[in-house]
């Protein structure tokens, strides 16, 4: 027979493996076996041989099974021979990770290729099925970039696929890695095994980054003069490498007296005189450097800048003043002028500027510390007014007139006027004001007719008076014009005419000329031309005839025969060439009928005088002008308009601005091109800045164009002048609403997940507007948190908010605020960044806490027979981080198993409830007893217990808990000296002291007193109790009585507590847990019983009934030798004891010796069961003097009493039977604190 067979480790239980073959040459039957230590994985079939496998095997464990197969005809020796089974390797064993966990730190600057762990696993297989190889499954946080950060080496190797970065990737990862061997059999399939293990890798930070600047733009502002040391503003940079930290310096870059700063707080003070009006632009800018302590890794310096702007606040500390100079080209740092002169020409238009007069006003200060307010004074000053009335810092002023009545240069002396300017600085109580005094030369006009002393002169000549003759020298008249418009010519006319006149004769061919003066738009002029021919008047040689010689204006008048020269119709000032200054000349012919004719001519000279009868006519109806929003005083367009007529009084043009919205924005000046030919400038208010964003932005004004003379008609044209405000961006941007509304967002969302767009609006037109993130604070339940959530959330510049990170979590933080601004990178004009709003991101709770146990670390213990239905034996809690409904724990019993103390168990059901209470967010578990319980087990439960909360879905944990038990065996009796009522009262008390000797927990099983049967007859009568309670430790260790008796002992302070609530016995207490064939055997005992004891009762019936014979002739005898006795000495003996008197009835005639000692009555002994019966005194007790200290006190047996006579009781031989038995028990003497212990169940009456 084969002797090596192989078993692969894979085969099942109960398959056959091979067959034991033996020949027997006498065809014996034969009979098969297997011995061996290792026969016990095989069964032999004896009769066949055949052997299957009884218990599994494993390779790993056993490869070689040695053992003897053996084969036995029953009548010859046994034949043995030796078998050797060769187990065959399967593939059953995973891969075994070794040294878990696997934990490490990779610097986030490690180079990519660098191996940053090696984790191992190996496999108890041989072959390809113990080698193993290498994957990653999964990195977390989950996405593809990560998957592919990290790959692994065949020899489990991780290697760094890619770069790391603390700051803007995850600083934590964890990689899931799969060992996976090379396949093996197992049932006859090729099957592969696999284990999984997780690295974690914690990204540390290294020194990369620069610092960064918190809080920018940093704009500040210190009052001018402040005192040396006042704070300005504080810059903070801090270190964007989280983990580093390095301290900050700062510094200030370039030289500057005036600022300085604190290398570590980043405080900056003034450490200079500050002067607002010596510094150029109002402000300051530092270039404020924040350098780290240390060297980065590349051992360069990290440092950052930025600027620092620090406005120096004007203080009003300076005058105005008046300078002569052409703004803005002046030079502020010349000395004031006090005294200036202008001229304009009299009559001037009402707002006509004093011309030759270049006023600035200047105050230094700024602000409203640089506003003032001009005004005028002196007695000609109602005739002006001044423009600008109030002055922001600089301005022209402009002198204008306001009343052209009174500026008369005929009425006024020495033809000029002085007015005084007066700057008040409102804001100063003292040197407010500053003063210009203005002389203003009136120029004269030509605005005066001559005017002749008398309206008519009556003059006489003589004929033929020569010529050259004087006819009168009185005629005067008078101009108050001065200069050339005061010169006057003088000439004849005829009559009303003003026409110098020479007459002369025809024949002297001698003719003169006409000077005709008439106003335009006459209506027709004759002008009589008067002529004479000295020839006789009755001949055609005095017949006169007139015409007009042909010329330039001849076509516009007509002469008749009698020589009035007349005009077709009005003659117009302006159709006259303006270089004739209004004269026509027409000359007209006068010739007689003679023959041949004669004739003559003169010149008619026709003065046209203009007359304000053109109206001013713009060169536009309609201009647009644009003006850009915030400037003040500029120039906003010019109109222009002109006047036909020819004289200066006439065509002068002044503007104005129709009264209507908006028109109070503009001032108009008007300024002569040439003759006829005015402009007027539009300007913006000096006082006065239009805003695009607030106010109109289209203004649609009336111009007025008007002339007058001064009788006091005016003409009036009129032009549509439309001026578009141009928006500048010169207003900050605004976050809406304001704060912005709170959103909420629940922890663990995925990452990049967008949650929501932040929204900012600009009221400029033309606006870029980007969202900048200055700072984040975390808090959880209202508690700054520090820096958890610095990068869970990332806002891009157009005001998405997305999710940065996987770690949001709730019970970290639930609480984000991000302090954000949005920035407007079109500003022109002003500040480019919003006010700084607070966003408030609250993190809502998703159930991804499972309840958490608390540590159980008591000890839980259930005494069977105490434990009724809904008692508490054990208590768990839990926690649970979720929050609201997901925080809320219902605790349920998974399992329990009872485990004896032989290691058997039993599974059981409905033996304990639990119930849930909740306090403080903590969630309590009363594990109660929820049937009765099996007293008869000793062991302990082993309880599972599940705590799930309410979240959806519910998440759940266990916890695993031991419930000892303390069965009968450690009930302890004690009995006390006080009745029941006494020791319930004190049992309190009780439980104190005996908790404090034994270190314990007391459980009372039963309270009794001794009034039973078993009890004697002075316990019954002293009124003592017993108590049977149950010692337990807190580790669960029940106490047996003698170690009650020992700590009870070493205790004295609770001793003697003990002793004065009355304890005056500790025993055990017999009990016994009869099994079922106990009790079987019991219940056949006592029918037994039954019967030996009818038969005993019938046997001492008939023993009694001759017993009572003999004692009645022993009483009866010894009533005989009572009777020889006196009563008086039969008193002096001792008391007989069991009876109450010393006659014949009370005798106990069972005594077996002589009342008197020196009598002998020769009666026959007593049988020792008499004398055994006699024990009625006999008692289990305290016996001890109350009142005697010297007296012992026991607890026990009570030894027999002497009697006075010296003779012993009669129960004596009874009781050292008694006696004998308590030497062998342990017992407790309380004398003098000793205390004597003795078994309670036992006295004599037991016996």
């Amino acid at each position: 027979m084969n002797t090596t067979f192989s078993l692969p480790e894979d085969t099942p239980i109960g398959a056959w493996l091979f067959k034991l073959v033996a020949v027997d040459a006498d065809k014996d039957e034969l009979t098969y076996g297997m011995t061996g230590t290792e026969a016990y994985y095989f069964s032999v079939s004896s009769d066949t041989g055949n052997v299957t496998l009884k218990q599994t095997v494993d390779y790993e464990k056993t490869k070689l099974i040695r053992v003897e197969a053996t084969v036995d005809d029953h009548n010859n020796n046994q034949v043995v021979k030796k078998l050797t089974i060769m187990v065959k390797d399967r593939n059953d064993n995973l891969p075994i990770f070794i040294n878990e966990p696997y934990m490490t730190d990779v610097l986030e600057n490690t180079a990519i290729g660098s191996s940053i762990y090696t984790v191992l696993a190996k496999d108890e297989d041989t072959g390809s099925a113990g080698q193993v190889s290498y994957t990653i499954e999964e990195v977390i946080p989950n996405n593809e970039t990560n998957y592919h950060l990290f790959y692994i080496m065949f020899n489990g190797t991780v290697v760094l696929n890619s770069s790391l970065s603390y700051n803007n990737k995850s600083t934590f990862y964890r990689i899931k890695i799969r060992a996976r061997d090379g396949g093996g059999l197992w049932d006859g399939v090729t099957v592969y095994q696999s284990n999984t293990a997780y690295l974690s890798v914690t990204v540390v930070d290294v020194a990369d980054l620069d610092p960064q600047f918190l809080g920018e733009p940093y704009i500040g502002s210190v009052p001018e003069n402040c005192p040396l040391g006042t704070p300005v503003l504080t810059v903070l940079a801090i270190d964007r490498d989280k983990e580093v930290n390095d301290i900050i310096y700062y510094n200030i870059v370039g030289a500057t007296s005036m600022f300085t700063i604190n290398n570590i707080s980043g405080v900056i003070t003034v450490s200079g005189n500050l002067d607002h009006e010596g510094i150029p632009g109002e402000e300051v800018q530092l270039q404020v450097v924040a350098r780290e302590k240390g060297l980065n890794i590349y051992q360069q310096v990290a440092q950052v800048s930025t600027t620092v702007i620090i406005q120096v606040t004007d203080l009003n500390d300076n005058t105005p003043q008046f300078y002569s100079c052409e703004y803005p080209a002046c030079n502020f740092s010349d000395s004031p002028v006090s005294n200036f002169s202008g001229q304009i020409e009299e009559h001037a238009s009402p707002r006509t500027p004093v011309t030759s007069l270049s006023i600035v006003a200047y105050d230094p200060d700024k602000g409203s510390n640089g506003t003032f307010k001009l005004s005028l004074h002196g007695p000609d000053a109602f005739a002006f007014s001044v423009t600008p009335q109030q002055i922001v810092n600089v301005g022209a002023v402009q002198v204008l007139v306001s009343n052209s009545s009174v500026l008369d240069y005929e009425k006024i002396p020495d033809h000029s006027v002085t007015i005084e300017i007066v700057a008040n600085d409102t804001r100063k109580t003292s040197d407010c004001c500053s003063f210009a005094r203005i002389t203003i030369r009136l120029l004269d006009i030509n605005d005066h007719r001559p005017e002749f002393n008398q309206s008519e002169y009556k003059l006489y000549v003589q004929e033929e008076s020569p010529p050259g003759t004087i006819v009168s020298s009185d005629i005067k008249a008078t101009d108050p014009d001065s200069g050339i418009y005061g010169e006057l010519t003088y000439h004849l006319l005829p009559d009303s005419m003003y026409v110098p006149m020479i007459t002369k004769t025809m024949d002297r061919r001698e003719i003169g000329s006409y000077n005709v003066f008439i106003t335009e738009g006459q209506d027709i002029v004759d002008v009589q031309i008067q002529a004479t021919d000295n020839d006789d008047p009755e001949t055609n040689n005095s017949c006169l005839c007139f015409e007009i010689v042909p010329g330039n204006f001849s076509s516009n008048f007509t002469i008749d025969n009698t020589g009035v020269l007349r005009s077709r119709g009005p003659l117009d000032r302006e159709a006259i060439p303006k270089e004739l200054e209004g004269k026509v000349v027409v000359t007209v012919l006068v010739h007689d009928l003679g023959i041949p004719q004669l004739n003559t001519t003169v010149n008619v000279n026709i003065n046209v005088e203009d007359k304000n009868d053109n109206v001013p006519r713009f060169n536009s109806s309609l201009y647009v002008f644009s003006v850009q929003e915030g400037l003040q005083g500029i120039s906003v367009g010019n109109v222009e308009a002109t006047d036909a007529d020819q004289t200066e009084i006439n065509f002068r043009i002044s503007f104005h601005i129709e009264s209507s919205a908006g028109s109070n924005n503009f001032l108009i000046h008007s300024a002569k091109l040439r003759d006829g030919w005015y402009q007027g400038n539009l300007r913006l208010d000096p006082d006065i800045a239009l805003d695009y964003d607030r106010q109109q932005n289209l203004f649609n004004l009336t111009v007025e164009a008007e002339n007058s003379d001064f009788g006091g008609t005016v003409d009036i044209a009129t032009a549509l002048v439309q001026v578009h405000v141009l928006d500048v961006n010169d207003e900050s941007p605004a976050i809406v609403p304001s704060p912005p509304n709170d959103i909420r967002v629940l922890e663990n969302l995925p990452l990049h997940e967008w949650v929501a767009t932040l929204q900012a609006t600009d009221i400029d037109t033309n606006h870029s507007l980007l969202f900048q993130e200055l700072a984040v604070t975390c808090f959880h339940g209202s508690v700054n948190v520090g820096n958890v959530c610095i990068n869970w959330f990332l806002l891009e510049p157009n005001g998405s908010l997305v999710v940065n990170s996987l770690e949001i979590d709730y019970e970290v933080c639930d609480l984000a605020e991000l302090k954000l601004r949005v920035k407007d990178e079109f500003t022109d004009v002003g500040d480019p960044y919003s006010r700084n709003e607070t966003l408030r991101i609250i993190i809502g709770d998703v159930n991804d806490n499972a309840p958490m146990f608390a540590s159980i670390n008591k000890t839980f213990v259930v005494i069977p027979e105490l434990s009724v239905v809904d008692l508490q034996v054990a208590v768990v809690s839990a926690t649970d981080d979720d929050s609201g409904v997901n925080r809320m724990i219902t605790f349920a019993i998974s399992s329990v198993v009872f485990i004896s103390g032989s290691g058997s168990n039993q599974i059981l059901e409905n033996i304990f409830k639990v119930t849930t209470m909740a306090e403080n967010n903590i969630y309590i578990g009363s594990i109660q007893v929820a049937s009765n319980l099996d007293s008869s087990l000793k062991g302990q439960y082993q309880l599972t217990v599940e705590a799930k909360d309410d979240g959806i879905p519910p998440l759940s944990s266990s916890a695993s808990l031991d419930i000892f038990t303390v069965d009968k065996s450690y009930r302890i009796g004690l009995q006390f000296d006080k009745t029941l009522q006494e020791v319930q009262a004190n049992l309190d008390k009780i439980k104190v002291a005996l908790s404090m000797a034994t270190k314990s927990t007391i459980h009372v099983a039963t309270m009794k007193s001794l009034g039973d049967s078993s009890a004697s007859k002075s316990d019954r009568a002293n009124g003592k109790m017993v108590m049977e309670a149950y010692f337990v430790l807190s580790n669960g260790t029940a106490l047996t009585y003698e170690t009650v008796i020992t700590l009870i002992q070493t205790n004295t302070e609770a001793l003697g507590q003990l002793l004065s609530l009355g304890l005056s016995i500790i025993g055990p207490v017999d009990v016994t847990e009869p099994s079922k064939e106990k009790e079987l055997f019991i219940i056949i005992s006592s029918l037994a019983g039954a019967v030996l004891l009818i038969l005993l009762i019938m046997i001492v019936t008939l023993v009694n009934i001759r017993k009572s014979y003999e004692r009645k002739l022993k009483a009866l005898t010894a009533l005989k030798v009572a009777s020889k006795f006196s009563a008086s000495a039969a008193q002096q003996g001792p008391a007989i004891p069991g009876t109450n008197k010393y006659n014949a009835e009370g005798a106990n005639p069972v005594l077996g010796f002589s009342l008197d000692p020196c009598t002998q009555l020769d009666f026959e002994d007593t049988t020792s069961y008499d004398a055994v019966s006699l024990n009625s005194l006999d008692e289990n007790a305290v016996d001890a003097a109350v009142n005697s200290s010297d007296t012992p006190l026991k607890l026990g047996r009570a030894d027999p009493r002497l009697r006075e006579n010296g003779w012993a009781e009669p129960l004596k031989a009874a009781l050292e039977h008694h006696t004998h038995d308590l030497e062998d028990k342990p017992q407790l003497l309380l004398h003098q604190n000793s205390l004597y212990f003795d078994n309670p169940a036992l006295d004599t009456t037991d016996l």
